[in-house]
Order: structure tokens, then sequence, then C-alpha cells
């Protein structure tokens, strides 16, 4: 009896060693079949400006949140600052150095500022690492943020082109005249649509920056050409006094004196002259990109036929370039110095992720001009954008004269060219260019 008991109670203990044995497998066959949520996440900061309901800024948030969607281990903090602020809302930032680890930036004088105060780091690595994305950027898109130290600090995802030649194909077909490509041309035309009670050129110059930024520069660097204009602007064997100035100041006075512009021209703001333009009444206006998504949200498709685009016609006794618009690259997204291991490569991700070659093309299909070589759907955009479109990916580019000169001499030509249309002296306007561009390199 006592072997009995001695045996079941072997058994027993045998069957509960069993038991438990088999218990501890289970435990950690569900330890290791447990997802791996628990792993560390990275998280990345972005700012930029797209808080709009526009086509452009409903994409451009819809690739981030693409992003996010594809990388569930990258936590996406998005900060979208409506543009009228976003400029002083990234400066107040960067004087704290509290930069987010990727934000919004604009060409020249503002990305300088970052650059100088060692606020950013390059991007370079993105380029060598995807050589095709990089060859496919337009000519003179990737310079203007390539600094002394060799290398690139973003990729533009827009393009900032001011002087686009509208005009209206109706008007120009019920009175005989072909589109304009010299200046001389150019004349003729104003001419007879003078002539014909039409007003030539529809221009709204309230906020004087119009006349400068849409006309003045293109027709000025037909005259002086690009590297007279950088070396006065640096003051270097150029000044805005020179004859050469003084007659790209007159050409624009020509324009004035022979009635190119409605009355008034000086009053109306520019929406009100695209949609004087729009609605039949001059026959050509000189414009930028924006226009083009002015007059496709009026939703009329009959206007958006109507409606031709070409370059500024040339100077022929002129030292620049015939084919070219005022513009170049738009904004980009720069990398804060700061971000580094993790962070930097999830940064560095995302910018890839928002301007690669599907970006762009998601962009441009959006009615908005990028700096890159994309086919577009046509059925996806208006017919105007297409047309400027492909017409931009073939010309050159000159400079914005405010872009570049101080914020003073800025201002100064956009009242001078405010002043010339009200019967001013050139060479008075151009005087006090060049003072006020002088005094702010001392």
């Amino acid at each position: 009896m006592k072997r009995a008991l001695a045996f079941l109670g072997i058994l027993l203990l045998f069957i509960l060693v069993a038991c438990s044995n088999d218990g501890g497998d289970s435990e950690q066959t569900a330890s290791e079949q447990e997802p791996s949520d628990s792993r560390e996440k990275t998280t990345v900061s972005i700012w930029h400006n797209f808080a709009g309901d526009d086509l452009r800024a409903q994409v451009v948030r819809g690739l981030v949140e693409q992003f996010q969607e594809d990388n569930p281990d990258i936590i996406v903090e998005e900060e979208a600052i409506p543009v009228d602020g976003y400029r002083q809302r990234i400066s107040t930032l960067a004087a704290a150095n509290e930069l987010p680890d990727v934000f919004l930036t604009y060409p020249g004088s503002f990305t300088d500022e970052f650059y100088e105060g060692d606020l950013i780091q390059p991007i370079t690595s993105l380029f060598d690492e995807n050589p095709e994305w990089k060859e496919a950027f337009l000519p003179g898109a990737l310079e203007v943020y390539e600094y002394d130290d060799g290398e690139i600090y973003t990729a533009p995802v827009a393009m900032s082109s001011t002087s686009y030649l509208f005009y209206n194909k109706e008007l120009f077909d019920e009175n005989n005249v072909e589109v304009p490509e010299t200046w001389d041309e150019f004349m003729d035309v104003i001419a007879v649509f003078n002539e014909q009670g039409i007003t030539p050129l529809a221009m709204g110059n309230q906020a004087p920056w119009v006349a400068q930024s849409t006309t003045f520069g293109a027709i000025a660097d037909r005259v002086t050409g690009s590297d007279w204009f950088f070396d006065a602007v640096a003051q270097e064997d150029a000044s805005f006094t020179d004859p050469i100035f003084v007659e790209a100041l007159e050409y624009f006075k020509q324009l004035v004196d022979a009635g190119a512009y409605q009355e008034g021209a000086n009053s109306i703001d520019n929406t009100q002259a695209e949609q004087f333009f729009a609605q039949g009444n001059a026959g050509m206006m000189i414009n930028g990109s924006w226009t083009i998504s002015s007059l496709a949200s009026s939703g009329d498709e009959n206007i958006l036929e109507n409606i031709g685009v070409t370059v500024v016609p040339s100077i022929e006794e002129g030292e620049g370039r015939a084919n070219t618009i005022t513009g170049g690259p738009g904004g980009g997204f720069l990398l804060n110095s700061k971000a580094e291991g993790p962070e930097k490569e999830s940064a560095l991700k995302l910018i890839y992720a928002l301007s690669n070659a599907e970006a762009q093309k998601a962009i441009a299909e959006s009615n908005s001009m990028v700096m890159y070589d994309v086919d577009i759907d046509q059925e996806k955009v208006s017919p105007l954008f297409y047309e400027a479109f492909n017409l931009v990916k073939g010309v050159e580019f000159a400079p914005v004269y405010d872009l570049y000169l101080s914020a003073s001499a800025g201002e100064s030509i956009n009242n001078g060219l405010q002043e010339i249309m009200l019967g001013g002296d050139p060479e008075a306007v151009a005087e006090k260019l060049q003072k006020a561009q002088a005094q702010s390199l001392d």
C-alpha cells in the first residue's frame, strides 16, 4: 500500500512539473508573439505655411499625413501657420534658437540669416543618394540654396515666376494683331488697342511692388543684363545712376506715355486688375504665376480658354537675354542644425518625401509652379497652367529686383515706378535708388 501511495505521489509530481513546463513554454511564446509597439519612436517637428484651403496647401498637408502613415515609427508634430504670420513666427523661434527640426524657408536673405547663424545643416546627402532626382531640377533651382561651403541646404518645392505676358485671344483676333515678340511690335499692339478704345495693359499698382516685380524687372534685365544688376546691387563697378539703368527706366516710361495702362492704375490693387483683364476690358496683362491660380478659381472655363501666355517682348538694343522670366526657385524645407542621430535621419526622410519626384508632381498638379522637370497630367490642371508650365520649362530666369536690393532700396524703386506712372523723372528715380542702396552697404 505504501509503495502504491509513493508511486502515486511521484506520478502526481511528474504531472505537476509537466504542466508547469507547459505553462512556461506558453508564456514565452506569447511574449515572443507580442507586437513590437514598445520599440522607441522618433519624433520630428515640422513647421510650414500651407495652412489654407487652396489645393496646394491641401496637397502638402496630405504629403505629411501620408509620410506619417508610411512611417509608424516616426511621430510627426506638424504646425501649419497662416502665410501672413509665418515669417515672424519662424524668426522669433530662430532668435530663441528653438526652431523645429524641419521648417519651410524662402530664397534670399531669409535663408541667409539661418545659414549665417549656424541654425541649419545641409541636406547634400539626399542629392548624393538620389542623383536622378537632383538632375531633374530645372536650371538655377538649387544654386540659390548652395552656399560657400559647397553644400546644398534645401530642395525647392515651388517656383517664383513673376512676369508672364497674358493676352486675350479674342481681342487679338478681332483687332488683327499678332502676339508681340519684340518691343517695337509691343508698342504697335498698344497703339492698336488704344485706337479701338481697349486698355492695352491691365495693372493694379496700389501696392507698389507690382510694377517692379511683374514688369520693370523683366524690362530692365533685357536692357542691362543680370550681371550688371548684381554688380550694381553690390556697388561694384556699377551704379543705378549709370546711363544703361536710366535707359531701362525710360523704357518703362514709354509704356506710361503711350497710354498702356488704365486710368488710376496706381489706385487699384492687383486682384482688381486681374478681374479687369479677365472680364475682357484689357488686351494684355503682365503678372506672375499667382494670376493663373486667381483666374482658375473663377471656375469659368471660357475665361481660361480665351487667355494665352508668353514672355515679355525682347529689346533688341539691350544687353540682356530675350527669353527670360523674372523669378526663380521658391521655398523649400530646411534641416535644423541641432538635429542629430535618429531625429536627423527621420527629418531627412521627411524632407525627401515632401520634395521628391512624386511630391513635385502632386504639387504641380495642384496648379502650382515647381522648379522640377515633371510631366503633369493635363486633365488635372487648367489649360492656362498647362501652357504656362510648359513655357517656363523652356526659359531662363532673371532677378526680381526687391529680392536682392536692400529693404530701403526696394522701397525706393517701388515708389519710384509709381512716380513715373504719375509723370515722374527717371533720372530722379535712379538717383534715389542709388543713394538708398549705397547707404545700406555703408
